[in-house]
């Protein structure tokens, strides 16, 4: 039972998270922390918080539990705040779609609290954003990340662990480097490739001629460039290294095809689009190895 929770972005991820808590009987209650006041109030309305901090500080002084929901860029500056505000027995949770660089500017910031801070990062968002679009059930059968340190408590972690899962989230743990590698090619460059697309297009003189014949193909490719420009660009620079070698090895690939297109070569083009349709078919039958 978690007394006191604080989530700092009271969005689609710190609200979702709420009211999982809060369905499941987990949490007495829940005060929201963020810059848009609107939305905060927003939060209040639909149950999702209970209250609206005045401060950081006073939010924190007697948390349990504090959820980071904020754009990872921003997430520097909150960190020093919570090294002097942030109470010995809390627990600091994040969602941030990055570790490497938040856990740096949590180590730098944090000081001897650093223990206090079980990293993660739910795979669980949506194109939508604010409290309105937050629900119970978006961790539901979807994974979180867990990337703790070697400062946390073994209790902590696996209080962490415990609550996502009663979230309905399957949790796994994973190193920090591996999880920014992976969701670079996963996660990252889809976004980058439906956002190029979008303004490729858009900036066409004749951009309303494109997007009236578009179909449903295009709206699902397209789908995650509707997500929140902010926080893509703080996650683009965060995971900069990683991410331009995707960028590479997907222009690569790009290149190919290309290539084949290019030389009339349709046995090859069809060979690679057949090996790519089964990859995904395998993906989605959960048969990929």
């Amino acid at each position: 039972m978690i007394n006191h929770l604080v989530v700092i972005g009271a969005g689609l991820i710190g609200g979702s998270f709420a009211l999982a808590m809060r369905r499941r009987g987990l949490v007495g209650r829940i005060t929201g922390i963020g810059r848009g006041r609107a939305n905060l109030e927003e939060a209040v309305r639909l149950g999702v918080i209970d209250a609206i901090g005045g401060s950081v500080a006073a939010a924190v002084a007697d948390a349990d539990l504090v959820l980071i929901a904020i754009p990872v860029g921003a997430m520097s500056a909150l960190f020093r705040e919570l090294a002097w505000a942030l109470p010995p027995g809390a627990i600091l949770i994040d969602a941030g779609s990055t570790k490497q660089d938040v856990i740096a500017a949590a180590r730098a910031a944090l000081g001897s609290k650093i223990g206090q801070f079980v990293p993660g990062h739910p795979i669980a968002g949506a194109e939508r954003s604010g409290a309105a679009a937050a629900r119970a059930q978006l961790f539901e059968g979807k994974p979180v990340i867990l990337t703790p340190l070697a400062e946390n408590r073994a209790a902590d972690v696996d209080l962490v662990e415990d609550l996502w899962a009663a979230c309905g989230a399957r949790v796994e743990r994973m190193a920090q480097g591996d999880h920014d590698r992976v969701f670079a090619a996963v996660s990252h460059l889809p976004h980058l490739a439906a956002y190029a697309l979008m303004a490729d297009l858009a900036e066409r003189a004749d951009a309303d001629t494109y997007f009236r014949f578009a179909g449903s193909g295009f709206r699902d490719f397209t789908r995650i460039a509707g997500s929140h420009p902010e926080m893509w660009r703080d996650i683009a620079l965060a995971n900069r290294d990683a991410l331009l070698d995707e960028l590479d090895t997907y222009i690569d690939k790009l290149e190919a095809i290309r290539g084949l297109i290019e030389a009339r070569d349709g046995q090859s083009l069809e060979n690679l689009f057949a090996r790519a349709r089964q990859a995904r078919h395998n993906w989605i039958e959960g048969t990929l190895t």
